[in-house]
């Protein structure tokens, strides 16, 4: 490849690529949000069922709340309402599906980031070959190593949640099922929190990754300048 067709190819990069980071310095920040609020949610129950007395009531709608089992907060934050005469709440099937699906996407994305850094790292030696691009060096390969570490986290961020519906999927959450867990060894408090503490550290690891991908930015943009006044 002759030396304009590289700062072509460069320069192409420093444009559509700066655009595509910006999207995804502000992805995972609004996706910690979502996994912090499903936490919250779910530390709610475990708080309460922690002191929690089961009962069934002896004569109820099958559609009023399962006074024992509620928390007002879990409603608020994720709908999550037990009712004595259903099952495990359609907002918990929901949850489940919500982590596998987002945890999938992280695997992905950081499978194809991975490579595809692996990649540039390699093409970017070609830039040695610019002395009017010497002083940045660094800079387009530090682009490189943020991009590859949050892709690094994206597969963190992964297996945290995997694990965490791992968790729950273990768990009957049925009113049933939890009322027997709260006569017996009432271990389901104890395997919410450490769900939650799973989830909790995607989403910091998902906000960690947005960090990343802004902090290139500026990298970006004095990077694609330079190469353009070497084209001009």
């Amino acid at each position: 490849m002759g030396s304009e067709a590289f700062l072509e190819m460069a320069r192409n990069l420093a444009r559509y690529h700066r655009e595509h980071e910006k999207f995804y310095a502000r992805a995972p920040l609004e996706e910690a949000v979502a996994l912090h609020r499903t936490s919250g949610a779910l530390r709610a129950l475990a708080e309460r069922w922690s002191k929690a007395e089961p009962r069934v009531p002896e004569a109820a709608s099958p559609f009023s709340g399962a006074e024992d089992l509620n928390d007002e907060r879990a409603i608020e934050l994720a709908g999550i309402l037990f009712m004595e005469g259903e099952g495990e709440p359609a907002e918990i099937v929901r949850i489940k599906r919500e982590l596998d699906s987002t945890a999938r996407g992280n695997d992905e994305a950081g499978e194809w980031l991975g490579s595809a850094m692996e990649t540039s790292w390699a093409v970017a030696e070609g830039l040695v070959g610019f002395p009017a691009l010497a002083d940045l060096l660094a800079e387009r390969h530090r682009i490189i190593a943020n991009d590859w570490q949050a892709a690094s986290l994206a597969k963190l961020v992964a297996r945290n949640l995997e694990r965490a519906r791992a968790i729950l999927e273990h768990l009957d959450l049925s009113p049933a099922g939890v009322r027997a867990d709260l006569d017996d060894a009432r271990s389901y408090p104890a395997f919410l929190h450490s769900a939650c503490e799973l989830i909790d550290h995607a989403g910091d690891l998902a906000a960690a990754s947005a960090t990343l991908v802004h902090e290139n930015e500026r990298r970006w943009r004095v990077f694609r300048e330079r190469v353009e006044e070497l084209l001009a």
